[in-house]
């Protein structure tokens, strides 16, 4: 009786053990390295001075997100956490395959508990070996892109080499001695193609094919593929470990539900900058535009450079604060917010391309212009396509006297919005585009965007509003330049 083997993952039936090579997991190993790196920059102190002096008190955050400064330290600390611990997670994943249980020691280490499988790390210092890790995730990129290179190649012979038989091919030949002399005869053919190519090309695909055969295998001596599972895994063990201690060391003393910093981390200097981000100097309040109104051009309401304007959601009392049990929940917008209703990719499409429109205006690219923005009303909601078309057909029951000044009123009016919506759309669309597994993003370790610049936390109503206002006011800059031009007459 035949037993069958029973079937596994192929992640399971890989080599296993301290010695043994990554092989194709050092491409997992590279992502969650290179997220790694990612983190470590974002918490470097100009990093951290630039989330400090910029994202948390640009315009457009302090108007439709929030002026509580510990409520957005909060935000960024659930979402530098959220992302250490699914990196923490894949390290785990591979540390079970030589016998090490980071996973333990990483939950020990979140919950402030002493361990002594933290001795270990302890005592060699939390450190991330920036230099050689992006060494080795830079060698396994090449390695991916070499790799696809080398199955185009190896596919491409491999059809040359069925072409060359199907050539070969023909009538059975009835007689024992003809068949044995067609088979000679194919077999010199055959020969004879080997030793001068098949084609004119045959020849370099060859060699082409044996030199980036080569360049793989250099690149696979280079890379994480040919590291073992115990120098990976222990290289990004304290790596992680050294993000988590730094995430404490910032964040600890505004942010509740942190472990105490261990001693090894020196960070009196960011820290004295946050407290002093959590009680701001008083200033005067900035205008800006606002609404349109019907006839008298722009008028200066929305004021999103103000230090004290109402944040969507308020800081509690310091008797109330609760450490958070789950930190992936805090980062849940509300329904009142536009990445609660889900609206924050489309919303940051239209103020894009509204952006391009304006360009293209400037430019004088009217029949591309036209097509943006019949383009961009498409990618309108229903509420707010409403909006618009109420609002203009306001404006059009008693437009007033169109001329130069008025329009140029427009123009500055959307300036002024787009000066605070523009870079948050543009985050928007670069913090959704980070967060997507494609292959060009994968071993990138440059610092990334905060949730809390884009327009995931922002205020519904007053977003909504000011891209109604935009909208509106570039429907008519672009009306009037088409009468400037002759191309719309007024009866």
């Amino acid at each position: 009786m035949v037993v069958q083997k029973p079937w596994l993952p192929v992640y399971l039936r890989l080599p296993a053990g301290p010695q043994a090579s990554l092989g194709i997991l050092a491409f997992e190993a590279a992502a969650a390295m290179s997220k790694l790196l990612s983190l470590h920059r974002s918490l470097s102190d100009q990093e951290v001075s630039r989330l400090r002096s910029d994202a948390m008190r640009s315009p457009g955050v302090v108007y439709l997100n929030s002026t509580d400064q510990a409520f957005l330290l909060r935000l960024a600390c659930a979402e530098l956490v959220v992302s250490l611990d699914a990196a923490a997670a894949a390290v785990a994943r591979l540390g079970l395959r030589c016998g090490i249980d980071f996973g333990g020691v990483y939950a020990c280490l979140k919950a402030g508990a002493p361990d002594a499988s933290l001795d270990p790390l302890v005592a060699k210092g939390f450190r991330v070996k920036a230099k050689k890790m992006e060494r080795l995730v830079a060698a396994t990129a090449r390695l991916c892109s070499e790799m696809e290179a080398l199955d185009e190649l190896e596919s491409a012979e491999r059809k040359m080499s069925v072409r060359g038989w199907s050539r070969l091919s023909g009538p059975i030949p009835q007689h024992p001695q003809a068949a044995a002399a067609a088979a000679a005869a194919a077999a010199a053919q055959q020969q004879q193609q080997q030793l001068a190519g098949d084609s004119p090309g045959a020849e370099s695909l060859l060699q082409e094919l044996k030199t980036q055969q080569l360049k793989v295998k250099r690149l696979k001596e280079e890379s994480l593929w040919n590291q073992s599972y115990k120098k990976a895994v222990g290289l990004m063990a304290r790596a992680a470990c050294a993000v988590f201690v730094r995430i404490c060391s910032i964040f600890g003393p505004f942010v509740p539900g942190l472990p105490p910093p261990l001693p090894s981390a020196t960070t009196d200097s960011v820290q004295t900058r946050l407290s002093k981000l959590l009680h701001p100097r008083s200033g005067k309040a900035k205008a800006s535009s606002g609404p349109i109104t019907r006839r008298d051009g722009p008028s200066r309401v929305h004021p999103p450079m103000t230090s004290n304007s109402c944040p969507i959601i308020g800081r509690p009392p310091p008797g109330q604060q609760k450490s958070p049990s789950n930190w992936r929940k805090l980062l849940d917008a509300p329904p009142s917010t536009v990445g609660g209703a889900g609206l924050d990719q489309q919303y940051a499409n239209v103020i894009v391309s509204a952006e391009e429109l304006l360009r293209m205006e400037a430019e004088g690219r009217q029949e591309e212009a036209s097509a943006e923005r019949a383009e961009m009303y498409e990618m309108l909601p229903a509420k707010l396509r409403a909006a618009v078309r109420s609002k203009l057909r306001e404006w059009w029951r008693d437009p007033g006297q169109l001329d130069e000044a008025l329009a140029r009123g427009w123009k500055d009016a959307v300036d002024r919005i787009m000066a605070w919506l523009g870079p948050m759309a543009r985050d928007t669309v670069q913090w959704q585009a980070e967060r997507n597994m494609d292959r060009r993003r994968r071993f990138d370790g440059a610092p990334r965007v905060y949730a809390l610049q884009t327009l995931l936390w922002a205020d519904k109503d007053k977003a909504e509003a000011a891209i109604v206002e935009v909208l509106v006011a570039l429907s008519c800059i672009c009306w009037y330049e088409e009468r400037r031009r002759g191309s719309v007459r007024l009866g």
